[in-house]
């Protein structure tokens, strides 16, 4: 009878004023998502369209599209005439506030245990220690003594509260959930959300979930035993006309194939999608040996999906992940869509590891040499394949959880990622975990404001402890010399970096850790960081721009094959354990004749030349280099600064844009003679009195003039009237070195200078943040 609803080549419609015994035409239209779905399954025909009116439909279970829905039909659920469709994970909660004590609300609630609170379309801070603080660099306000008896003691029923704190390395964080605190001993459930085991960060942590912590504007506690909600609203809010809102669900759309039998061709365009739940309680599965865990889930999943879209879509208010490409997918992907204010990663495309020959899931696992699969490639097609993310706006992620990205790629193979604008991220903007199977394209896409809340990472970063790889780095190199041919089984075809523009001052612009092999990365435009090479084989790096920074080679093997040239550096090389220099380091332009002899030392840079780049307006971010710029000389060549990011003009239109560094050159050095540092005020050394007052060996160096006494510097032992005169034992000339040493080693969050002081040289560590 279903089938007599709709005549063929009609769309399906559904508004929230709707019926679902209705036609589904747009003048009798249907109620809800589900029973359009149900008369997709009995459509006859080939093209079917779900046209949805405006408002919010908050679903009840996720929508779940198989291959027995759409029967091989190509089928589209999209808003109708660009009309604002909201689809919540959420239930709305209609009830009478009354005042409780203070500024604290109440109201009862008949609802199940939740996590995400929403007035008037903001998130409300469950109730936590520290209170919120909107410019806390790390979970907007931590606490070395959250955990402490002075602090546990005054809560009555902690069971249920949350522990939160970034890994003691800074490589992401941890999420507990409190089961009892006894003595001031809490007994804690869970750690297991980051690959890389240690014990909690000891400062960097807060909790949460505790009613005796409900004491700021827009915190809450939900008493699941009593079902009585507690709240302080924000000034000016009437909870009784406001629209109050709960997450509900972890899903929102589910299209889920089989390996054999996969959705095709589903798109959902137009869509805005909210209120998830948090997952970080959820199973994670550790993804290989790079530092992830994983969640396989979202507020869209796409398991063994073919030629499926999401378009045009909004994502935000979301607890966990927004978009999950799980299993074998092939051909799928997200373009032009808008992911922000999530609480873990944006885009992940992630296969399973059945597909991978010989895998170990941990840091210090290895398979034994006689029990590799010698095999190159993958096992089986369980993972992504040729799928894509474009055209995308990704910012302020991660919220909840630090170990996230905007795109992450892991056990998949020729992902295009390619015009997207990521940022205010608080680890990597990109993140590719392996090297299995490569072939991967990084284009064109503008990432900044990056690893804000985590260390040693990069704006992009990558791992590729693939089957080669050894924890001990004696037994790798061993292993590699005698086996070469286990260098690229997995990482078989070359990763492509091209066109981008990347700013991390917190670790590095790209960043290649442990293994990452096979790579070709060109014409990028990288503002801070730098580009790190550590532990791998076969990787070019030509024709990019290093602004303000340099090359990183760290830990190289003989023979790796790795080449950099015809690159514009602005920093003389940082090496790390380099014995060997790879296949060429030559050809590259230094900014002055000092650096390039020292990278002469090395055996490299035989044809390499110093000199001023000549950037054409680094002011405003063009790069490309004037007629007559000793770079053309290199082989160096002009490449566009003006196709970074996405291409969608609404998207663009509320972008933030990246900041332009100031360029530490050699004009700067000249025309700069004092400034502000990290909230201190210094000045160059400046003739034969400094000399003589200081009592300093020559006329070079840093006076400090004015130190706060609230300053982190302060805080560090730096006083009025000392001379830096090393950093990070490099000499520190002017204050425009000791700038460019600072931004090769922020990530650390310290800097060791030596001071004159009294005439006497001090050593002192720098607190950087």
């Amino acid at each position: 009878m279903l089938c007599g609803f709709n005549a063929p080549g009609q769309d399906i419609y559904v508004a929230t004023s709707g019926n679902d015994a209705n036609a589904g035409t747009l003048s009798a239209p249907l109620k809800t998502l589900a029973a359009a779905l149900a008369r997709v399954r009995v459509r006859k025909s080939a093209n079917v369209t779900i046209q949805i009116r405006q408002g919010t439909y908050y679903l009840n279970e996720p929508l779940v599209i198989t291959p027995e829905v759409t029967h091989s039909k190509v089928v589209t659920i999209r808003n109708y005439q660009n009309e604002k469709v909201v689809l919540s994970a959420g239930k709305r909660i209609t009830a009478i506030w009354k005042q409780f004590s203070g500024p604290i609300w109440m109201a009862q609630v008949e609802a199940d245990a939740f996590e995400m609170l929403f007035v008037n379309g903001k998130q409300q801070h469950l109730a936590r220690y520290p209170d919120y603080d909107s410019t806390a660099r790390v979970f907007n306000g931590t606490a070395a003594d959250a955990l402490s008896p002075a602090i546990t003691s005054r809560w009555k029923s902690p069971a249920g509260g949350y522990v939160h704190a970034l890994h003691s390395g800074e490589w992401g964080s941890f999420h507990y959930k409190i089961k009892s605190i006894t003595n001031g001993t809490p007994e804690l459930e869970g750690g297991w959300q980051n690959n890389r085991p240690s014990p909690m960060h000891p400062k960097e942590r807060f909790v949460e979930n505790i009613f005796e912590e409900l004491n700021a504007a827009g915190e809450w506690f939900f008493d699941q035993k009593k079902k009585i909600l507690y709240l302080i609203p924000e000034p000016g809010t009437d909870l009784n006309k406001a629209v109050i809102e709960r997450s509900d669900l972890k899903h929102l759309a589910e299209l889920r194939g089989t390996t054999t039998q996969p959705v095709r061709n589903v798109t959902l365009a137009g869509l805005q999608f909210m209120h998830t739940k948090r997952t970080i309680m959820e199973h994670y599965e550790p993804l290989l040996r790079s530092d992830w865990m994983i969640y396989r889930g979202g507020a869209i999943v796409l398991e063994n999906t073919e030629n499926c879209l999401v378009k045009n879509a909004a994502l935000t208010n979301l607890g966990g992940n927004a978009v999950m490409f799980t299993g074998k997918n092939k051909k799928s992907g997200i373009i032009g869509s808008h992911i922000y204010q999530i609480g873990s990663s944006a885009i992940c495309f992630v296969g399973d590891s059945s597909a991978v020959r010989s895998p170990a899931f941990g840091y210090e696992q290895f398979i034994p040499v006689d029990q590799i699969d010698r095999t190159p490639g993958p096992k089986n097609d369980h993972y992504p394949l040729q799928c894509f993310a474009r055209d995308n706006l990704i910012h302020d992620i991660g919220r909840v959880e630090k170990q996230c990205t905007g795109v992450q790629i892991e056990m998949a193979s020729e992902i295009r990622v390619s015009h997207n604008t990521i940022y205010r991220v608080p680890r990597a903007g990109i993140n590719i975990g392996d090297g299995a199977w490569g072939g991967h394209v990084i284009e064109n896409n503008d990432v900044f404001d990056t690893v804000l809340e985590t260390g040693d990472h990069g704006a992009f970063n990558s791992w590729g402890r693939d089957r080669f790889w050894h924890p001990d780095r004696k037994t790798m190199d061993s292993l590699t010399a005698l086996h070469p041919e286990l260098i690229l089984l997995d990482a078989q075809k070359t990763v492509i970096i091209r066109n981008n523009r990347f700013r991390c001052d917190h670790g590095w612009d790209i960043d290649l850790d442990d293994g990452s092999s096979n790579y070709h990365i060109y014409n990028n435009v990288l503002l801070s960081g730098g580009l790190k090479f550590r532990e791998g084989f076969y990787r070019t790096a030509e024709n990019n721009i290093l602004i303000n920074n340099s090359f990183h080679p760290h830990v190289w093997f003989n023979k790796s094959g790795d080449i950099f040239r015809k690159n514009i550096l602005m920093r003389p090389y940082f090496p790390i354990l380099v014995k060997q220099w790879g296949k060429e380091v030559d050809y590259n332009l230094f900014p002055n004749e000092n650096d390039l002899k020292a990278a002469q030392l090395n055996g490299t840079d035989s044809h390499s030349i110093a000199g001023d780049a000549g950037f054409m307006d680094s002011e405003h971010g063009n790069y490309q280099v004037r007629q007559g710029s000793p770079a053309l000389t290199t082989g160096f060549q002009n490449f566009p600064m003006n196709d970074f990011g996405t291409r969608i003009e609404s998207l663009k239109k509320i972008a933030a844009k990246v900041q332009y560094p100031v360029l530490l050159n050699a004009e700067l050095e000249k025309n700069m003679h004092e400034m502000t540092w990290l909230g201190v005020k210094i000045r160059n050394v400046q003739g034969l009195g400094d000399r003589s007052a200081f009592g300093l060996p020559d006329e070079k160096g840093i006076v400090v003039m004015d130190v706060p006494a609230q300053s982190l510097l302060s805080a560090s032992g730096l006083q009025n009237n000392d001379v830096i005169i090393t950093a990070n034992q490099e000499k520190a000339d002017n204050i425009v070195r000791l700038e460019g040493i600072r931004q090769q080693i922020n990530w650390t969050g310290r800097m060791e200078v030596e001071v004159m002081r009294n005439q006497q040289k001090i050593r002192l560590t720098l607190n950087l943040k």
